[in-house]
C-alpha cells in the first residue's frame, strides 16, 4: 500500500501537519525535523497524494526547473522552450528561481526530495555543484551548465570556448584592453563567471597579450540595471577600454546604456559584444554582437536526458554540449 502522510509522521516523530510543511515548502522547520521528515519520506517512498492522484506508477506527471534568475531574458527564453516542450511530452513544469543563492539551492533539492516531482532540472549556482554531491533521495535530475564532479546528467554550451572565441574575434580585431563585466567576484564565484573569464583568459594568453585585472568588473548582480550602475563607476575611474566583453546580453545593454549616455560611439571608440543572443540583442542600438546557441535545442536536450533518467535510473550518465556561434553584428569594429 501507498505510504501515507500519517505514515511519514509516525516514522519522522511529528505530526502530520509538520510532514505536510516540510512536503510542501513556504513554513520554516528546524533543519534536525526537516531531515528526519526527509529520511522517513524517502525510507517510505511516500508521495504526496494531490501529486499523484489518478496517475499511473505513482508518478506525479510534473517536472520541477530552477533556474538562476526568472526575470532575465535568457532564463524567460529558456523557460519558455522547456515550458513549450514539456507539454508537448506530457509533462508539466513548476518554476523555481535560486537568485544565485546557495542555501535557496539546497533548500530547492531538499524539497525535491521529498517527491513532489518526478525529475529535476537544475542550473547550479557553484561550479563545484556540492548541492549535488549527494544525490540519494533524489528524484531524476539533469544538470543545465557546466559543473563538476560530472556525476549526473548534463546539457550545457561550452562557456569557456565561447569565451575563448569571442576574445580572440576581438584580438584579430586590433582590440588589446578588452574589459570584462561580470567577472568573478572573490566572495561569489558562480559558474558561469569563472569559466568565461577562464576562456578570456586562454585567448589572451594564446596572443600573448597580459590579463589585466584592473579590465575585470564584477557585478553585484547580473541585470541591466546593476551593469550600468557599477560598469558606469568603473568607468569614472578608469580609461576607456578597446572593447568589453559583457557575461550577457542583459549586461550588454548597461554597457551599452552607460556609453551612449556619455557620448561614446559604439563601435567607433568601444567595441561590444555579448552572450546569449536574446531577441532583444538584435534591437539594440547598435545591434549588439553576441554568442548564440539554440536554446529550443537545449531545453529539448535536457527533457531527453531526463526522461531517459526517470525510465531508467540505472542508465549511464550523459553529457551533452550544444553547439555556439557568434552572430557579427553591428557593435563591433573592423568587421
Amino acid at each position: 500500500m501507498r505510504a501515507t502522510v500519517r505514515d511519514v509522521a509516525a516514522l519522522a516523530g511529528v505530526s502530520p501537519k509538520t510532514v505536510s510543511n516540510v512536503v510542501n515548502g513556504g513554513v520554516v522547520v528546524r533543519p534536525e525535523t526537516r531531515a528526519r521528515v526527509e529520511a522517513a519520506v524517502v525510507e517510505l517512498g511516500y508521495v504526496p497524494n494531490l501529486s499523484a492522484r489518478g496517475l499511473r506508477n505513482g508518478r506525479t506527471g510534473a517536472i520541477a526547473v530552477t533556474l538562476p534568475e526568472l526575470a532575465s531574458a535568457y532564463s524567460a527564453d529558456l523557460a519558455r522552450w522547456f515550458v513549450v516542450l514539456a507539454h508537448d511530452r506530457g509533462m508539466v513544469v513548476q518554476l523555481e528561481q535560486t537568485a544565485t543563492d546557495p542555501e535557496r539551492e539546497r533548500d530547492l533539492v531538499s524539497r525535491a526530495r521529498a517527491h513532489l516531482v518526478d525529475g529535476l532540472v537544475l542550473n547550479p549556482v557553484s561550479l563545484d555543484a556540492s548541492t549535488l554531491a549527494n544525490t540519494a533521495g533524489l528524484p531524476p535530475t539533469v544538470v543545465i551548465g557546466e559543473v563538476e564532479p560530472e556525476h549526473v546528467d548534463q546539457v550545457h554550451v561550452d562557456s569557456r570556448a565561447a569565451a575563448r572565441d569571442v576574445t580572440t574575434m576581438l584580438l584579430d580585431r586590433g582590440h588589446r584592453r578588452i574589459a570584462i563585466v561580470g567577472a568573478e567576484q572573490d566572495d561569489a564565484v558562480t559558474a558561469t563567471a569563472r569559466l568565461r573569464q577562464l576562456g578570456h583568459e586562454d585567448a589572451l594568453a594564446a596572443q600573448l597579450v597580459p590579463v589585466d585585472p584592473a579590465l575585470r568588473v564584477p557585478l553585484p548582480e547580473w541585470t541591466t540595471a546593476a551593469a550600468a550602475r557599477t560598469f558606469g563607476e568603473w568607468l569614472d575611474r578608469n580609461p576607456l577600454p578597446d572593447a568589453v566583453f559583457a557575461f550577457t546580453d542583459s549586461i550588454a545593454f548597461g554597457v551599452l546604456h552607460v556609453l551612449a549616455s556619455r557620448g561614446v560611439r559604439v563601435p567607433e571608440q568601444v567595441s561590444v559584444v555579448g552572450f546569449d543572443d536574446v531577441d532583444q540583442a538584435a534591437f539594440a542600438v547598435p545591434a549588439l554582437t553576441t554568442v548564440s546557441f539554440d536554446r529550443r535545442d537545449f531545453a529539448a536536450a535536457a527533457l531527453d536526458l531526463l526522461e531517459r533518467r526517470i525510465e531508467d535510473r540505472e542508465a549511464p550518465v550523459r553529457t551533452v554540449v550544444v553547439p555556439h556561434r557568434i552572430v557579427e553584428r553591428a557593435s563591433v569594429a573592423g568587421r
